[in-house]
């Protein structure tokens, strides 16, 4: 765990005043970025959050409003992120081939469009097995109808970077695997 980390944990976690009532399992959710798909030097791509299988993500809200006696979570924080290049990636091996500098993680709230940021991180040319982002997002952001779609599942997450240079040459698929830990405040 990083300092920042560590920090950010402990800002976010004062800020609500309780502490949280649950914390999610890791909830991953798969992206693809394609060297086809680069464009002007940036990779990205989005996904709904409920098409995971087993949909995690509402699970943990299911699971949070259970604990609260059918009352609904007052906010949502993210307590960790993490991004990976997934195994099944095809003509690259380390996220660095992908990616050159930051990485940034986003909610895109379906019906509204607003988009939010989750995390953050810079991709080295050292890095290789798994970047840990910094977590940066907290509900309170949120308009309320935005926060509503947030607890339905409403939403994409995003991934978006700059791209390695050479990688719109590659025929390359990159497998992007962001993993992200939630928790729910009464």
């Amino acid at each position: 765990m990083t300092a920042r980390f560590a920090l950010v944990s402990v800002l976010l976690a004062g800020a609500c005043a309780d502490p949280p009532v649950t914390y999610s399992s890791p909830i991953g959710i798969r992206l693809q970025a394609k060297s086809t798909g680069a464009f002007n030097g940036v990779v990205a791509d989005d996904k709904a959050i409920t098409t995971e299988q087993g949909n995690p993500y509402a699970a943990f809200i299911t699971g949070s409003k259970e604990l609260l006696a059918g009352k609904t979570p007052t906010a949502i924080v993210i307590e960790g992120a993490m991004l990976r290049l997934g195994e099944t990636s095809t003509n690259v091996t380390a996220l660095p081939e992908v990616f050159s500098g930051s990485i940034d993680i986003g909610f895109l709230i379906n019906d509204s469009n607003n988009s939010y940021g989750v995390a953050s991180g810079e991709v080295e040319p050292a890095t290789r097995q798994g970047l840990e982002l910094d977590p940066r997002f907290d509900s309170a952001a949120l308009t309320e109808f935005d926060y509503l779609k947030l607890l339905g599942g409403q939403f994409k997450v995003w991934a978006r970077g700059t791209a390695a240079q050479g990688f719109a040459d590659r025929s390359a698929s990159a497998d992007l695997e962001v993993t992200l830990t939630f928790s729910a405040f009464e």
